[in-house]
């Protein structure tokens, strides 16, 4: 597909990371240049392709980010910090990274007026849900944890300063996203963290009764939508916030359930106290991107096969996938 917006280098940050490789490789698919900026707190240095230019640094460093934007016609804004729980505790930095690192990138976006722009946020600036029931854009926005809060508050500083400054600005609500290579990160990768410790004999550990449900959507359909807001005309996304998910339900049980059946049968899960800040019911009502860009996800409901390989392979080879 030829792309609409006339796109040559863009910025991916935290393209190291989990979707942004994936991204980046896309991206990179696509012919476009693509510069990736990473501090490899979390991301991995052999993540980003060798065709892709790397920058190393903090989306908070001035000079790391001059370097990065130039020649830069559009922006998917990944890096984050992501993990609910540990936002609870040390919601400082949770804020330093995921707001104040936000709208660090956003002033050299504005500053530069680059013509695109696309931030990751998150199910977590809803409110909880009481039944796994989809949640549309229009759902109250009240959220239960300081990382929600953080990602509600970069998505109105970027939609309102990138129309103030002449940018197309959209935001992209992922729900809990899994695939091949995944970081583990507390709860947001559930799935991989659950393969993880199976293949390592370990049982699994479910906090509260295991029937809160989630909207896993996988990273090829995440990488899609990214594509998709590239893709559109800018009356389409400008100004726009659109959830991202699959509107499937999935209980903690059943993914420990298929999860167990496919790799340690018998194996019976241990269940601890529920944590603080995590919402009982996150469900995607994903049909505004559905009707403004034509995107629709491909794997429902979740697979696991992919993730089980790449898991499979890294112990075969003695590494430890990070």
């Amino acid at each position: 597909m030829s792309l609409t917006h006339p796109a040559k280098r863009v910025l991916v940050t935290g393209g190291a990371g989990f979707i942004g490789h994936h991204l980046t490789r896309a991206l990179l698919g696509r012919g476009l240049a693509v510069t990736v900026l990473d501090d490899l707190s979390m991301g991995r240095r052999e993540n980003v392709p060798a065709a892709a230019r790397f920058v190393a640094g903090d989306i908070r460093d001035a000079r790391a980010l001059g370097e990065a934007l130039d020649g830069v016609d559009a922006v998917f804004h990944q890096a984050a910090v992501v993990s609910i729980r540990a936002s609870v505790e040390h919601f400082v930095r949770d804020a330093e990274v995921n707001l104040m690192g936000t709208l660090a990138l956003l002033r050299e976006i504005a500053t530069r007026r680059i013509p695109r722009a696309v931030l990751a946020s998150s199910m977590a600036v809803y409110a909880d849900s009481p039944r796994p029931e989809p949640l549309s854009e229009t759902a109250p926005t009240v959220p239960i944890s300081p990382y929600g809060v953080a990602k509600l508050a970069a998505e109105r500083y970027w939609l309102l300063l990138g129309a103030q400054a002449g940018v197309t600005a959209t935001a992209l609500r992922y729900f809990n996203t899994y695939g091949p290579n995944q970081t583990p990160t507390p709860y947001v990768g559930v799935i991989t963290i659950f393969i993880e410790r199976l293949l390592a004999g370990a049982p699994l550990r479910i906090f509260g009764d295991g029937e809160q449900a989630r909207d896993f959507v996988h990273v090829d359909d995440i990488v899609a939508a990214n594509l998709a807001v590239l893709d559109a005309p800018a009356a389409s996304v400008a100004g726009r916030v659109f959830n991202v998910g699959t509107g499937h339900a999935t209980s903690v049980n059943e993914i420990a359930a298929a999860l167990i059946h496919a790799l340690a049968p018998g194996t019976q899960p241990e269940y601890l106290p529920a944590q603080p800040g995590e919402m009982r019911n996150a469900i995607a009502d994903a049909s505004a991107i559905r009707t403004a860009l034509g995107w629709t996800p491909r794997h429902v409901p979740p697979e696991f096969s992919a993730v089980i390989a790449f898991w499979r392979e890294g112990a075969k080879a003695g590494r430890h996938p990070r």
